[in-house]
């Protein structure tokens, strides 16, 4: 394939990267804490990690698994936590440990968790009390060995009330009763750690880094398998793209999205440390007037959202009134940037919103818009430096130019398969290609523009929602018959579930179902809209037709 869009690359970028620039993720850190010991790593409410301190909690939480827990490399541990300082921490302790990464959503009901911790056979689960509860509830049906416990204030310097008032509309200020029998403070487990002698595992490419959770192609979470061969490429593959637009000395990055979710993951937690840059943390983002009071505190040099954080941030009062002199990169990505939300960013900030493409299969980036010309043109942008896209018809066939086609990846970022999953067809081509469930078409000159999906996923804010599994929930309830679920369009999270809903019992309400599916989903995956209808749209086998009910509720949205 001709990489066309070679011609639109800036010319300090190259055209590949050195995918083994690093042996794994933990060299990363270890290069970088080796070069700027000092410097402040990691913020969050006040309080700082130096690298120095990254350097020695991390391998003090990487002994204890190793010598006090006596886990093997390749052992898969569960992190289940906001932005807080204690990621970090157990996040480069389980890698240097040799171990595998199960990001866990810290706001999943208890039926979510169940199935992420036994699908994965997690051995262990660091986690915050306040969500221990929902932990208790399913511990018994997973594999999980130890629990390790934090709480919100732990590693700070001062107070704990002071952190957790300032916490408070994110956590609950009383923590929900709980009970789990041998659970482990994080601190005590830092503490048994250090009194033991680190031993440092030598890690390849082939080793897996992370068990990062996704819908895949159907509704049930499936593990992506992402080995220290594929991150490293990414973040070499990044920083290539942005390392000519960026300041190096005195960088600093603020981190809403969530590090559980690939993109801040990858381009916040671990570019930046490549970078040996200042990572504030926000705890939470939806507190939109103290994230701006914490904005105008710090002279940042880049910031990472979705569409609908940027919109927030507009559209809240002070926000214009920030200094953003020093501000170089802002990257929207986990969703599409909205035209008037890119127009009035720039407007107010003085600096373009550049938008990125990618999935959590691709550990995630695969293409962005060149930052010599980030104005939006409603693209995706062009491939990464050594990545390869293809659009395909259903026959694994390519199309030809302007013609739209499933969009399909191939590069050293892609996943190795899905965890204890095998390869049915629908997740890669015969001949290797990545199929991204993406519609997208090319132009002339190498940019890609998405204009339709051919996965019935949604996209919620960022986040993958997939009918599937809302289908399941709902249909579990004593009172329907049966249900399908679509996505609309929605001004504030770029699409929100609706439910169409055959009821078994005509008593039942659009606020008792409500009430059942906030039991059973994460916020973001509960439908924004229920409606109750005589039947359902069916072939004549008997298939659901989404597709009718989609061009109905979008024409009416």
């Amino acid at each position: 394939m001709e990489r066309v869009w070679l011609a639109e690359y800036p010319a300090a970028v190259p055209h590949d990267i050195n995918p083994g620039a690093y042996a794994s993720v933990a060299e990363v850190l270890e290069r970088t804490c080796a070069e700027h010991r000092g410097q402040i790593a990691y913020e969050c409410m006040g309080v700082t990690l130096s690298y120095d301190d990254l350097d020695r909690l991390s391998q003090d939480f990487a002994s204890y698994l190793q010598n006090v827990l006596g886990f093997h490399k390749g052992d898969r541990v569960a992190l289940m936590m906001p932005n807080l300082l204690q990621y970090p921490v157990a996040l480069f302790g389980v890698l240097r440990a040799g171990m595998t990464v199960v990001n866990v959503n810290p706001l999943y009901t208890p039926r979510e968790l169940e199935h992420q911790l036994k699908d994965s056979g997690a051995r262990a689960i660091v986690i915050v009390e306040n969500f221990c509860h929902t932990l208790q509830q399913v511990i018994r049906k997973t594999p999980i060995e130890k629990v390790i416990t934090t709480q919100v204030a732990d590693l700070a310097s001062f107070p704990k009330s002071l952190l957790i008032n300032a916490a408070a509309k994110y956590v609950k200020k009383l923590v929900p009763k709980w009970d789990i029998p041998g659970a482990v403070p994080l601190r005590t487990a830092l503490a048994r750690g250090k009194a033991q002698p680190y031993m440092r595992i030598e890690l390849s490419h082939r080793d897996l880094a992370f068990l990062q959770y996704t819908g895949g192609t159907t509704g049930l979470s499936k593990g992506a398998m992402l080995s220290h061969g594929n991150v490293v490429a990414n973040l070499e593959q990044i920083y290539a793209w942005m390392n000519p637009f960026m300041q190096r000395d005195n960088a600093i990055v603020i981190t809403a999205l969530p590090l559980y979710h690939i993109f801040a993951l990858v381009v916040n937690c671990l570019l930046f440390v490549k970078l040996g840059a200042k990572n504030v943390l926000i705890t939470n983002p939806r507190d939109m007037p103290g994230f701006v009071a914490e904005l105008k505190r710090h002279p940042f040099t880049a910031i990472t959202g979705v569409n609908t954080l940027f919109n927030g941030l507009l559209h809240t009062p002070g926000f214009d009134t920030i200094d953003f002199s020093t501000m170089q990169l802002s990257i929207g990505g986990g969703t599409a940037v909205q035209r008037a939300v890119a127009e009035k960013w720039q407007q107010v900030t003085g600096v373009a919103l550049s938008e990125g493409y990618g999935l959590t299969e691709c550990s995630p980036v695969v293409s962005f818009t060149p930052l010599d010309k980030p104005e939006w043109n409603g693209s995706i942008g062009v491939p990464v430096p050594s990545t390869l896209v293809s659009l395909r018809d259903d026959n694994n066939q390519e199309v030809p130019l302007g013609t739209p086609g499933e969009l399909c990846v191939k590069g050293p970022q892609v996943m190795q398969g899905y965890w204890q999953k095998p390869n049915d067809g629908s997740t890669f081509s015969v001949d290797g290609w990545l199929k991204t469930g993406d519609i997208a078409v090319m132009d002339a000159k190498g940019y890609f523009t998405i204009v339709d999906r051919k996965k019935d996923m949604i996209l919620v804010s960022g986040f993958n929602v997939f009918p599937n599994e809302i289908e399941a929930v709902v249909a579990m309830h004593p009172g329907v018959l049966e249900c399908a679920c679509v996505g609309i369009p929605d001004e504030k999270s770029g699409e929100a579930a609706k439910v169409f809903v055959v009821k078994k019992d005509p008593q039942l309400t659009t606020e008792a179902l409500m009430a059942y599916c906030r039991e059973n989903l994460t916020g973001y995956k509960v439908p924004r809209h229920i409606v109750f209808i005589d039947q359902l749209p069916k072939s004549n086998v008997g298939k659901i037709l989404r597709k009718e009910l989609r061009d109905d509720a979008t024409a009416k949205a």
